[in-house]
C-alpha cells in the first residue's frame, strides 16, 4: 500500500477546497488558520437557516463538539444530513464526551442518525464512544493507558467508519487495515486545539482523496511532520504555535514524503 501523502499535499494545495466547520469557539481562529496553511479555504458556519446551502458548497463537512448548545447540535444534525445527501465526507470529533452524560448523549446521536465518514479523537475519548475504559495514571490525567490500536480498531468496526487516534503514535482503522503514524511531538500536548486542527486537517485531506483511509493517514503524517519541525524552532508553546502554522505552510511535498512514518499494523 502507497501512502502519497506529497500528492495529496499538492491536490489541496491545487484545488483549494472549501471545508466548512460547526466547531469549538475556543480554537475556531486557530483552526482556521490552519486549514489556511495547509492550503483548503475554511469556512465556519453554525446557524441552522445556513448549514444546508454551505454544506452543499462544500468538499467536507468538520463536526467538532468542543462548545455544545442545542441550536448548535441542530445545526450539526442537519448538516451532516444534507453533507450525507450530497456524498461529502462528515469528520466528527467528540472533544471531552467522556466529560457529561450530555456530551456522550450528542455524539451518540450524531453517529445514529448521520454517516460519519471519518472519527477522530484521543483514546479517551475514543474509548468513551465504544464503551472501555481508559486508566488514568498518577495525578496528571493527561497520562492515561489503554491499548490505543485497539480501541480505535473497535470504534472503526462498531460505526462501519475510519477512526483516528491520536497520541504518541496515532492509529487509522477502517476495521480490516490499521495504520500507525509516528510522526509528532509532544509540543502538540502543550496547545490548546492542536487536536482540533489534526480534525481539520484531516477534513482536507478527506476532501481530495478517494480512500479516507489513506487520507486520513497521509493528514496525520503530514501534520505530525510539520509538528517536528515547528518544535526545532519554537522556544516553548507560544512560539510552537507560530511555527506551526509556518512549517504546515512551507512543507514541501517532498518533505512530507520523506518525513511521514506510517506503517501497516493490520
Amino acid at each position: 500500500m502507497v501512502f502519497e501523502v506529497g500528492q495529496l499535499l499538492e491536490k489541496i494545495r491545487k484545488e483549494n477546497p472549501l471545508i466548512h466547520h460547526i466547531t469549538n469557539i475556543v480554537v475556531a481562529n486557530f483552526t482556521a488558520n490552519g486549514t489556511i496553511a495547509v492550503g483548503a479555504s475554511p469556512v465556519m458556519a453554525y446557524a441552522v437557516d445556513e448549514v444546508e446551502e454551505m454544506v452543499s458548497k462544500s468538499r467536507a463537512l468538520v463536526l467538532n463538539l468542543g462548545t455544545l448548545n442545542p441550536a448548535v447540535v441542530d445545526s450539526m444534525i442537519k448538516a451532516g444530513k444534507k453533507a450525507n445527501a450530497l456524498g461529502v465526507p462528515v469528520i466528527l470529533d467528540p472533544v471531552g464526551v467522556g466529560a457529561t452524560s450530555y456530551r456522550k448523549k450528542v455524539a451518540e446521536q450524531i453517529l445514529q442518525e448521520i454517516q460519519v465518514s471519518i472519527l477522530r479523537g484521543n483514546g479517551a475519548e475514543l474509548a468513551t464512544i465504544v464503551g472501555e475504559e481508559w486508566i488514568s495514571k498518577g495525578v496528571d490525567a493527561k497520562e492515561q493507558g489503554g491499548n490505543l490500536k485497539e480501541i480505535t480498531e473497535k470504534a472503526a468496526k462498531r460505526f462501519h467508519l475510519v477512526a483516528a487516534g491520536t497520541g504518541k503514535i496515532d492509529y487509522v482503522s477502517d476495521g480490516y487495515r490499521t495504520a500507525a503514524i509516528a510522526n509528532g511531538d509532544p509540543l502538540l500536548t502543550k496547545v490548546t486545539g492542536t487536536g482540533c486542527l489534526a480534525t481539520s486537517i484531516i477534513g482536507a485531506f478527506a476532501a481530495v482523496s478517494e480512500d479516507v483511509f489513506i487520507g486520513t493517514s497521509s493528514a496525520l503524517a503530514y501534520y505530525g511532520s510539520a509538528a517536528q519541525l515547528a518544535a526545532m524552532e519554537a522556544k516553548g508553546p507560544g512560539s510552537f504555535q507560530e511555527a506551526l502554522l509556518d512549517t504546515m505552510y512551507n512543507l514541501t511535498s517532498e518533505q512530507a514524503d520523506q518525513m511521514a512514518r506510517i506503517t501497516i499494523v493490520k
